[in-house]
Parts: structure tokens; sequence; C-alpha cells
């Protein structure tokens, strides 16, 4: 996979992550984007991190800016550190793709960079390497700070009596994770910690998985199961039978526990949340910089999240203990602690909460080491031509087609597919919709199939 830029950061295969490209790209964002005279620097727990991270650092200092090294440390708990101090911000990690592959994210002092900000990084490739020596700096305590802002906002009892297990695998929150949940008064139990680099897809648990999840929360008499993606900017939450729960239930759940007025979330999120009682629903393309741009669109008590889970808070919310300040940017802890708290002071079950939801249900998954160019062009294949796109879905008709990101159609039967090619990995998404679990598993494996045959 070639290196690429787009909504996630720069993307791309290790091999191809030279340092003169890494430095090419962050010479671009310190001289197309605000950056208050310093650059903190995260990275996760993948092998080729540290080094690709010492280069961001070095051209930090060549450029004469402070150079911050925070470590390994969540993509969320770095922007909250770069938005509290005014500097600008880079994570390296390429998220949830596997170990062979890495990236950069920015981030301004305001929090993630804008769709305009990545169209002015490309036109600033090629800027001149600097010949300054700006001093090099350490932040150790960024992390706690982070797990801070939750045990304010919660308090000692808001998980008080919950037995949580965390999948530690090679998450860069499997530490901060433990001390939140124990900072809110749950009984942890770590599971599975890896030194090898795993890359877990919070949008896409696979069968084998979800059976060893039902098996840790049976034998460790769990309430629920937490983890994240490899950079914690996406959550995964199981209830005490070890069902994963969705990210955009997550997200629904989370923002009508913090009183949100507005939500703001990609075409693909579960579209139960309009049956829910919130003011206004804004759908976008999927990415955060998509959802970031419509909360700046609106006003008052607006939230965002992504059907990943990953969830933004544009305004002051209060918790259950204290205040809870604003985070533009995908967070993995506030969509894991805000329905586990709401369950809790409820006297509820994780999943006596989510039976309470608008009975609409979701699935998704992908297929991996998809050409782009086929992707994109069985995508064109179905937008332009009605009769191959009626083929495609046979023996179900099409009612409704939306092109707002990908192509998402609304079937006869009130069911959806959504088609997706992903715009940063060599991958395709498939999100599917029905009145039923069941129903949407089938569905999903039936175009899965019908994709696979297709693309390969």
């Amino acid at each position: 996979m070639a290196p690429k830029f787009g909504t996630s950061g720069l993307r791309g295969l290790v091999v191809e992550l030279t340092p003169e490209l890494v430095a090419d790209y962050t010479r671009a964002f310190i001289a197309a984007c605000p950056t208050g005279g310093a650059v903190m620097v995260g990275q996760d727990y993948r092998p080729s991190s540290p080094a690709i991270a010492a280069m961001v650092l070095r051209t930090v200092r060549e450029a004469g800016l402070r150079a911050i090294d925070l470590g390994a440390l969540p993509t969320p708990a770095l922007a909250l550190a770069c938005i509290g101090a005014g500097c600008g911000a880079v994570m390296v990690t390429g998220s949830h793709i596997p170990a062979d592959r890495n990236g950069l994210k920015f981030y301004v002092p305001t929090g993630e960079i804008t769709k305009d900000d990545e169209a002015k990084i490309l036109a600033a490739l090629g800027t001149a390497p600097g010949t300054g020596a700006g001093p090099a700096e350490a932040d150790p305590q960024a992390g706690a700070r982070y797990v801070a802002r939750y045990a304010t906002a919660y308090g000692p009892v808001a998980l008080n009596g919950l037995r949580i297990g965390v999948y530690e695998h090679s998450s860069v929150a499997r530490e901060i994770l433990k001390q939140v949940l124990a900072a809110l008064g749950a009984e942890v139990v770590p599971l599975a910690r890896s030194e090898t680099f795993i890359p877990v897809d919070t949008e896409a648990v696979d069968p084998v998985t979800r059976t060893l999840f039902a098996q840790w929360c049976r034998d460790n008499a769990l309430d629920a199961l937490v983890s994240t993606d490899g950079d914690a900017d996406r959550p995964m939450v199981t209830d005490a039978s070890g069902e994963v729960i969705p990210g955009d239930i997550l997200g629904a759940l989370t923002a009508r526990s913090l009183g949100a007025e507005v939500i703001c979330t990609p075409v693909s999120s579960n579209s139960m949340i309009n049956e829910m009682g919130f003011g206004r629903i804004v759908k976008t393309r999927i990415g955060s910089p998509f959802v970031i741009a419509a909360m700046e669109e609106e006003t008052g008590a607006v939230v965002g999240y992504e059907a990943n889970g990953g969830f933004l808070l544009g305004f002051a919310a209060q918790g259950p203990a204290g205040p809870l300040a604003p985070l533009m940017t995908r967070d993995c802890v506030l969509p894991i602690v805000a329905p586990l708290a709401a369950a809790k002071a409820a006297g509820l079950s994780l999943a006596d909460l989510v039976a309470a939801l608008p009975p609409r249900f979701t699935a998704a998954d992908r297929l991996t080491e998809i050409p782009t160019q086929n992707a994109q062009a069985l995508i064109a294949e179905l937008k332009d031509d009605p009769v191959r796109r009626d083929q495609f879905f046979t023996p179900r008709r099409v009612e409704l087609v939306d092109l707002t990101d990908g192509l998402r159609a609304t079937l006869a039967d009130g069911a959806v597919v959504h088609l997706r090619a992903s715009g940063n990995a060599p991958e395709f998404r498939c999100y599917v919709e029905a009145d039923s679990k069941a129903a949407a598993a089938a569905l999903l494996a039936t175009y899965l199939d019908r994709l696979a045959a297709r693309l390969r």
C-alpha cells in the first residue's frame, strides 16, 4: 500500500514510510498549520513506531520548535494534552491496521486537523529542511491528566460493584483504561496482554474472538468486557454475556447520558437515533474530519460519534460528579464509561440498557487486501448503472440510494446495505441495518460473500 494522506492522516507500509517521507510530511504540517511554537509527539505499540516518532521529534527540533515527547499513550490523551497546552501534535499510529503498516495523525491547538488543513499540508510538501535546534522535552504526566478527566467527571463510585474485564492485547490504552475503571470504583480483571502488536478492529470482531469474549465473561463472572483499537480512539464493549455492543449504540447511549441535543454522525450509523428524542440529527460522510466540520456548524449541546464508537464531545458537559470539558477528537474512554455508568445508575445491566433502545440492529465487516482500483470500480459501477445495481442486490429490490459516502441502499423491506471502499487501507467495508439481529447478520453474510466474489 503506497503511503496515502486522507481523513485519518498519513498511512502506508512501514517500508515505504521512509525517514525522508516522514520528515517531509512533518515539515509540511509545521509550515501549513498553527503549532503554537511546539509539537507534542505520541506513539502506539507497533514495532516501527519508536523510530518514526524519533524522526518526527528530530524534524520538529530542526524547524526550531519545541519537541515534546509524550511516549506511548492513547491518541485522545495526546489530543487532550495538545489542546490544553495550545500546541500542535503528531501521533505515530496505524490505528487498527496490521503492524506492517503505520502512519501519522496531525493535531492543531484546537484538535484534529480539518479537510482544509489536509489540503494545505499536501500543498506544503517539499518544504526545505530547517537548520534550527529547538529544545527537546518530555511530558510524562499526559496520561495521568487523561485519567483525571474521567475520575473528576464520574467520581469514585460511578462503577462501584461492577467487575469489568480489560482485553489488554497491544492497546496503547491498556494501563490507562485499567486506571480509569479502578478510579471509578470497578473491580478490574486484566486479560490477554500481548507484547506482539495485534490489529484489533472494533468494527469487525471475528466469530472466534466473539466466542473468546463470551468465555472470558463466563469464566471471570464479568459484568462487562472492554477494550480499544491499537491507538485507543475507538472503544470495544461487551455486555456480561460477551455480546459486543456496536459503536454507534455506545455513541447514542453516551449522547443521551450527557444530555446532548444535536448529534453529528456518519451516514453509516444506526438510524434508531431518529426515534430517541434528540433535537437534531446531522448525517455526514465517514471520517472524523467530516463529523467535526458538521459539529462546528452547530451550536449548543452538540456531540459527534462514528459507527466505530469514537466519540467527540463538542460542549461543556456535566458528569455525575463533575464537569467534563469538550474534546473534539475521537475518544475511546467516554463511550466506555458513560454507558456503564448510566446502566449502573439506573440499576440495570448493560444488556438491559441496550435492549430498551428502539429495535434497529446493525452489523459490519470488511474484506481485506482489496486493491483500491477494484473497490473504486465496483462502487462506480453500482452508482452509475441501475441495471448492474439491481443485479447485485437481487432478489432484493432497491428503494432508495444514498451516495453521501459510498453507496447506501435502502431495500424494499426497510433493511439497509451500505458499501464503501476504505479511504486509507486496502479494504472494502460493508455495513447493514435491519429490524432484528438475526436479519442483520444474515444480510451481512450474504453481501460479504457477494462482494468477495466480485472483488477477489
